[in-house]
Parts: C-alpha cells; structure tokens; sequence
C-alpha cells in the first residue's frame, strides 16, 4: 500500500513539474502588425490554441522539452523549440511569420471546403495575397483586381468606374478564370462574367486571395482556362475584437467602416458582424460617382472536435456612373472626358448607371468523420437584383460645345430634353414630327442561384488520398427592360408586342432594384428568362512518398439550358443539354531540398455558355443551327521551385501552352452611320464570332527575397506568344431589334494576335520596415506588346501595339498605441507618376488608364 501511495505522489509530483507555460506574439515579418487567429499546436499532440487579436497567446502544456508549429492563413508555417527545463513559463516573444510562401503555397476545394494545400503535394503556379495587403491596399477606392496586378501574367484593366476593373490572366479575359468565394463558384452561369463592384466587401473580410495560373488545384468540374481566383473567408473563427475605420481619398471619397467578432465561447458559437458605408464624387473621370454598403454577418458552431458550421450573409449594393471607352481624339483633348452625364435639379446623373444588390448566403459544415476521412460542404445561395441604365428613344440633347468644333460635345442638357419631351407627350413613335423622345431605361438582370458543393476525402494509404465529391446548381435569369426615367413624357409607347403604354418608372437603386422592380405589363423592348441546370462530379487520387507526387483528376459534368421569351418569341424554347468533363493529371519530384520540378496536363470539354446557344437570346428561342459544340481546351505546364529558407530567397519558373479550340466569342460594336459622335442615329452591334481557336504559351519567372529581416523584395517576369488560328464564321446583330445584319464565313485569323492584354510584363516591389511597427512598400509594373483591335468589326490583321508603359504604387503602413489604444494608420498613392498611357482597346473605341488616385486611413483595432 505504501508503495502504492508513493508511486500515485511521484506520478502526480512529477505531472504538476512538467506542466508550464508558453507564450508568444505572432506577427506579419513585413508589416509588424499582429496576425490574429493564427493557429499554435504543439508538434505532435492536439494541444493548440489560437492568438487573441494583438496577436498574443498563451498556451498550457505538460512537456518539458518540444516543438510548437505556428500557421496562419496566406503565410508560411513556421515551428518554434521550447524548453521547460530550468522554468515553469517560457516567453518565446515576437515570432515573424512570413507572407504567403506565395510561391509555393495552393488553395483547394476540401478540408473546409478551402484549404491550404498539404492535401494536394503536386504545386501548380501560384501567389497569394495575404491578409495584410488586403488591408492596406484594397480598403476603399481600390477594388481587389488591382492588388494581384503584382503577379505573373496578370493584368487588370483599371476602369474608370467603381467595381469595373478587367481582370486577363495568361491573355484570358476573366470569363474564363475561375471565381470562388469559399469554394462557391462566382462567375455567372449565363456568360462567365465577375461584376466587382458586386464583391466590394471582399477587402474587409477576406483572409486572403489566392492566385492560381493555368489549370490550378481545384478538384470542382470547372475549366478555368486562364487560371483560378480564390476568395477566403473565415471571419467568425476570429478571436474576440474589432475595429472602426475612417478613409478618404481623391475626389471626395469616403468610407467608414465597422466590424466585430465575438470569438468562440465555451458552448462552440462565434457570431463576426461588419457593416460599412462608401461614396465617392467619382473614381478619376468625370461622372463617375458611386455610392454603396457592405454587410457582413458570419456564424460558426463548433459543438465538438468533429464538426465544424459555418453560416455566411454577405452583400454589397452599390450604384456608379459609368464612361465607356472613348476616341484617341477626345482622350488628347480631356483624357477625363466622359460624355454620358450631366445635371439635374438633383445633382449629377449619368444615363450610364450600374445598380445592383446581390445578397450571397453560404453555409458550410466540415466533418471529421475519422482521423484519415473528412466530409465537407458549401451550401449557397444568391438573388442578384438590379443591372445598368441607357438611353432609349432619338432625343438626346448635349450642351454646346464651348470649343465650338472640338471633340468633346458637352454633356446631356437635361432641361432641354425635358422641355422637348413636354412637346411631344406619349414618346416611343420614331416616326412623329420631334421624333420618339429620351427616356433612360434600365436593362434588369434579376436571377436566383442555388447550389451545393460537397467533398469527401479520405488517406488510403500514407502515401495515397482519395477525394470525390459533387457539384450541383440551379439558376434563373429573368431579362428585362423597364423605365427609369422619362424626362417630361407622359408615357412610353410601340414598345411592347400588345402596343401598350408604359407610365411606371422604377428607381435605379440597389436597395430599391431588390423588391421594387416592372412587373410583366411595365417591361418594354425584351423580356425574356432563362434556366440553366449543371450537375457535377469530380474525383481525385494522390500518391505522394520520398519527394516523389502524382495525381489523376476527373470531372463529368452536364448542363442544360431553356428559354422562355415573353415578347417577341413566346412560350419555353426546347431543352438544350450539353455534356462536358476534364481530365487533369501531374507529377512533382523534389530534386533536392531546396528545388522542387513539377508537370502538369489537361484537357477540357467544356459547355458553352448560354448566351452561345441561342440565335439571338434577347428575342428568339431559336437554337443555332448547326449546335454550338463543346470548347475544347489542352493545357500543359511546366515549373521549378526553388526555396531556401536559411537565406530567405524563393524562386519559381513556369512555361505553359494553352491550344483553345472551338471558341465562341460575344462582343459589341457601334455603326455610327458615317456621322459624328454627337448624333442620336448610332446602331449598337452585337458580334456572334464562332469556331475561334486560340493558343497561348509563354513563360512566367518570380522572386522573393529578404536579404536582412528589414526589407523584402519581390519581382517578376513574364513573357508569351498570343495569337488566333485557323478561321472563324462571324454573325452581327441590330442590338435594338434583332435584325440579321451581315454574315462572314471563313474569316481567315491565322497568326493574329490576341488583343487586350500586354505579352510581355514585368514588375519589381520593395517593402521596408523602418522601425517598429512602421512599413513602406514601392511597386513598378511595366507592360508591353499590348495588342490593339481597331476594326469595327473581329480583327483580322495585326495592328501597331500601344506604346509601353509602367504603373508605379507606394504607400505606407504604422501600428501604433495612445493611452493602450491600438491604432493603425495606412496610406496609399495608386499610379504615383500620372502615367495616362492608354491602357487597352475594343470597339467602342479606347480605355484610357485611370490617373494618379490615393487614399489615406486610420483604424481603431479593440
């Protein structure tokens, strides 16, 4: 019995010596800003915390000796030795993680439904843009698109108007890169587009976005053709604090902004909560202005170690005025010129406005069903309200142009439209004595989405893991034309198949766009819906041992579209359905400890989009004839890594080939009818461009480096050969009635190069931390052989690029405290040089760069 006691005390003496204490702050190697919610395990065991929001933890363990992992979300994991030898508690102090491992670090769909990759072993090309460059450089008149201009291949067209930013990745537009918010697919099911001004929350809460070229790591059955954007958002797992946050920038803009977050109390719950406000006279050119608000509203449950919800209520209403591209002649003239607005006796108003309210509810649930199986899940849904106004009718009226024979015609002279209109009384008849008046109509795309992505991935092996999953959604886009304003009419008429009058307007409002919008005897000109139904399957197979990783990758997936016009064709068009798949497949070998090779293959059969389908979508439910094939698209790639963590240097090398065939392209146009700009007889065009094949390839070379803990710098370099091949078959369209206009078969495309994007790019970035909590970072883009497209028509001769141009960004980051309050001041100064290069072409005419915009904000963090 006496031994029996003596071993119970020595068993409890010696549990109660080794039991200690560690602590620690966590913070950003190049900001020296705290990183909270960062994760610390200790290596081997389940015995973790996370950091509060100074970035401090405090963690109880029952080791004398061992090894703590630190991760955060967009940084490299880094591990800590602690010893408890000679004391009870340990201050391990600041420990510097660093941003991204942008080199080498992948997003997926699974675990959480997004993820850090160790799940999937074989790299593809890829950067991260961390949390904290979020923060600093996309906080308010500056959209996300323009914080990953800094990567490889990557170019954003910076519009003029608010949340209009163009986004090509390997010389692909951004229909065809991938978007997911939390592994919920973004882009529109009808035409593949992404409206950032729809997403203008995503800076204030996202964790970070993820860039991934080429064929990227997604398991979904997606085709990203030029590459994958991944948007992550895990805020209710957040410790406890918030922040408020003032900003203003050029021309008037403002933004205030408030969040909050609960942190996970001792039943399992965290609620997060934002809210925020933003208005601006205009970005840079005139009658841009543009107002809106962001709501954020997050809750987790975790009710045990197995499961984790996670509910997302996330929106973002805005409305912008908006300037189309203009002539070389008025962009020498006033590169700010924009001709679509005016005032009123309310202020300025833009007869090109962009209104829409889209509120995203996202659900998900990750199940640890074992300790090598894990089942997770998004569950979605979207209603997008809202869509962009335009003139409509023959009466549009411009004040006089005070140059006298200048090209800038003056803006719209409402008074005098108003006062036209009065005489004329009933608008719509063409053919009446003042012609059919000036109304501004509103062009509505309400749609609802729902949908379920579902993942399940288990370890067959150490060395092999198994994935399967589904991907499921149901979309209805409902088409129409309502009036906005009517400007002194009585009504509007001949504009309907039952000859009525119209006499309701509607607000060009998001909030207004959400419940209040034309029922079916308001709508004039088209109304039309369309159903479109995509069932997905997607499995995946890894082998990874040595240094040595393989994987294979399929997904079969089938669409089905229907029309159902309520005008000019009435009743359901027959049902369309189209089968797609991918295949993918790569390899990974670790030539050393410090290089890693990679290869990776695929092939996709991918469905048109709806918009492809139909003869003309907007009047007809006619199916082309012949049938629009599956696109087709091979890809291959090919990369080197290269890390070295003792001298803090990283460097990637990719090439890839992209063959894109059987590709049809949508795009406008405008016959002016040989007469000037200023005049209202201007026919707007659709082009139905079929059978285009594309191929790209190139190659991509980036670094990393940080020669002392101080400064970091990061560069790339990117090059590639962009040109059509072979032949296409062409079709134009009257936008405003439908009409067939000409035909060209054959339209001979060998050896054009693909316009839009510059071939060549490269950029260098240098950030300093100068003391304590204060930080400076200077970027310089510079681009080259950017094609141009200046026929009224699809372009079938190579034209003189646009002169090569640099975009230079600078700005500044300073943690500081007053009386223990924690503040955080950070300014930016976008395009320092106003360099107004002319950045990009299309039809219309030419998209001029924005000049030198700025902003400046102070952040109370509690």
């Amino acid at each position: 019995m006496k031994k029996l006691l003596l071993g119970l005390f020595l068993t409890i003496g010696l549990s109660v010596y080794s039991q200690g204490t560690i602590t620690g702050t966590v913070i950003d190697s190049e900001t020296s800003s705290p990183l909270p919610g960062a994760n610390i395990v200790v290596d081997g065991t389940k015995n973790g915390t996370t950091t509060d929001f100074d970035g401090e933890f405090t963690l109880k363990v029952n080791l004398k000796t061992g090894t703590i992992k630190i991760s955060f979300l967009g940084f490299t994991s880094r591990e800590v030795k602690f010893d408890l030898n000679s004391n009870s508690k340990v201050d391990l102090g600041e420990i510097k993680l660093k941003a991204g491992n942008q080199l080498s670090e992948v997003v997926i769909v699974g675990n959480g439904v997004i993820d850090l990759a160790n799940t999937r072993e074989t790299p593809v090309a890829v950067s991260t843009v961390t949390k904290s460059m979020i923060q600093q450089r996309a906080i308010g008149n500056v959209e996300v698109p323009e914080i990953i201009k800094y990567t490889p291949s990557t170019y954003v067209s910076g519009q003029t108007g608010f949340g209009d930013s163009q986004i090509y990745m390997r010389g692909f537009d951004q229909t065809n890169i991938a978007t997911l918010l939390n592994g919920q697919p973004v882009n529109g099911m009808e035409d593949g587009r992404v409206y950032w001004s729809n997403w203008a929350g995503i800076a204030d809460v996202a964790n970070a976005v993820q860039v991934q070229r080429g064929l990227g790591a997604s398991k979904l059955a997606i085709s990203s053709v030029g590459g994958t954007i991944n948007l992550i958002m895990k805020s209710s797992e957040r410790e406890e604090g918030g922040f408020v946050r003032l900003l203003g920038g050029n021309d008037s803009y403002f933004k205030a902004t408030a969040s909050y977050d609960t942190g996970e109390n001792a039943d399992g719950w965290s609620f997060s909560f934002l809210l925020d406000h933003w208005q601006g006279h205009r970005k840079w050119a005139e009658g841009t202005y543009g107002q809106g608000q962001t709501y954020f509203i997050s809750a987790g449950y975790r009710p045990n170690d197995n499961h984790t919800f996670n509910l997302l209520l996330t929106g973002a209403p805005q409305l912008h005025g908006q300037r189309w591209s203009q002539s070389r002649e008025i962009l020498e003239a006033n590169p700010k010129f924009n001709q679509h607005w005016g005032y009123t006796e309310d202020g300025i108003e833009s007869e090109r406005q962009n209104f829409y309210h889209k509120p995203v509810l996202n659900f998900n649930w990750d199940w640890d069903i074992s300790e090598k199986t894990q089942l997770s899940s998004v569950a979605y849904a979207s209603w997008g309200r809202g869509g962009g106004t335009g003139p409509r009718g023959n009466g549009r009226i411009r004040t006089a142009d005070p140059d006298g024979d200048g090209p800038l015609y003056g803006q719209l002279d409402y008074d005098a439209i108003t006062a036209q209109n009065q005489q004329i009384g009933v608008g719509g008849d063409y053919s009446a004595p003042l012609g059919a008046g000036y109304i501004r109509r509103g062009s509505m795309n309400n749609h609802q989405w729902y949908g379920l992505v579902s993942t399940l991935t288990t370890d067959l092996s150490e060395s092999v893991e198994f994935s399967v999953g589904t991907d499921v959604r149901f979309y209805t886009g409902d088409h129409f034309r309502q009036v906005i304003d009517f400007y002194g009419l009585s009504g509007w008429g001949n504009d309907r198949p039952d000859g009525a009058v119209v006499t309701e307007r509607f607000d060009a409002t998001p909030w207004a766009a959400l419940f209040n919008f034309a029922d079916e005897g308001e709508r004039i000109d088209y109304d039309y819906s369309e159903d479109i139904n995509y069932q997905g399957i997607f499995s995946q197979v890894e082998y990874a041992k040595d240094g040595f990783t393989a994987f294979f990758q399929g997904a079969l997936s089938n669409q089905s579209y229907q029309r159902e016009g309520r005008f000019d064709d009435p009743g359901k068009s027959e049902k369309e359905n189209k089968v797609g798949y991918n295949l993918k497949a790569g390899t990974s070998y670790a030539i050393s400890n410090n290089i890693k090779a990679f290869a990776n293959a695929g092939f996709y059969s991918r469905q048109p989009f709806l918009d492809n389908i139909f003869e003309n979508i907007r009047g007809s439910n006619d199916i082309l004839n012949p049938a629009v094939d599956n696109e087709e698209i091979t890809g291959l790639e090919l990369g080197f890594i290269f890390e070295d963590d003792a001298k803090d240097f990283r460097a990637n090398l990719n090439f890839y080939y992209t063959d894109w065939d059987n590709r049809v392209i949508l795009s406008s146009d405008i016959d002016d009818n040989g007469t000037p700009d200023n005049t209202n007889d201007d026919i707007e065009l659709n082009i139905f461009d079929r059978g285009v094949r594309q191929l790209h390839k190139g190659f991509e070379f980036d670094i990393q480096y940080e020669p002392i803990d101080a400064v970091t710098f990061t560069g790339f370099v990117s090059g590639g050969n962009w040109v059509f091949r072979d032949s296409s078959n062409v079709s134009i369209y009257n936008d405003e009635t439908g009409e067939l206009v000409a035909t060209e078969t054959g339209t001979d495309r060998e050896g054009i190069k693909v316009p839009n994007a510059p071939q060549f790019s490269a950029g260098l970035g240098v950030r300093a931390n100068l003391f304590n909590g204060f930080s400076l970072y200077y970027n310089i883009n510079m681009y080259d052989e950017l094609w141009v497209n200046d026929s009224n028509s699809v372009q079938t001769e190579n034209v003189n690029t646009l002169p090569a141009y640099s975009i230079s960004d600078a700005g500044l980051n300073y943690n500081f405290s007053i009386n223990n309050q924690n503040l955080t001041f950070t300014a930016n100064v976008y395009n320092l040089f106003d360099n107004d290069a002319i950045q990009q072409t299309d039809r219309f005419g030419l998209i001029n760069l924005n000049g030198t915009t700025f902003n400046a904000a102070l952040k109370y963090n509690f």
